[in-house]
């Protein structure tokens, strides 16, 4: 799992331990949970994104820069980090991979549109163009490597939802 310091990685993590065997991974230092590994990393490293998915049965990738930001940040984490992570799991043999995106991919439909997965991005920051971008990267792997990706648009990970936009 990349990203697992990142909000819902801890959140994710903690919900499958004991489950999964899982090997966590991040920029960031973490204490792993028994159970569990740690390998720190950099994803918009290809040999840490090969150390990192090598004997793996599945990746859930969480790394990134989480919140618009500057482009230099987004594409050396969003861009780069994802092609790396995609890439290296498709070198080691990974079967399949979980990719969480963003509301931000068609944040700019209007809030009164109801809208499913079908619809065409609408990006609403660059920060949503990077998701947009890891979308594509991964039907593009789905459909020339054969690997099986899962991707969801998350909305909110708060406990509770801290407005009306945020219930569904």
């Amino acid at each position: 799992m990349t990203g697992a310091t990142g909000d819902v990685g801890t959140h994710l993590s903690r919900e499958l331990a004991g489950k999964y065997k899982l090997r966590l991974a991040d920029k960031r230092p973490l204490k792993a949970p028994k159970g569990q590994t740690f390998m720190k990393a950099d994803i918009s490293k290809m040999a840490d994104a090969m150390r990192i998915t090598k004997g793996d049965d599945a990746v859930v990738h969480l790394g990134g820069y989480s919140v618009e930001g500057p482009w230099e940040e987004i594409l050396k984490a969003n861009i780069v980090g994802c092609y790396n992570v995609f890439e290296a799991a498709r070198k080691n043999g990974v079967k399949r991979i979980l990719f969480p995106t963003s509301n931000h991919a068609v944040g700019f439909y209007r809030r009164d549109q109801t809208i499913d997965h079908r619809v065409y991005p609408k990006p609403d920051s660059r920060y949503g163009v990077s998701k947009v971008f890891g979308e594509a990267l991964g039907s593009l792997y789905a459909d020339k490597y054969g690997l099986q990706v899962f991707m969801m648009r998350i909305g909110n990970v708060n406990p509770k939802p801290i407005d009306k936009r945020r219930l569904s």
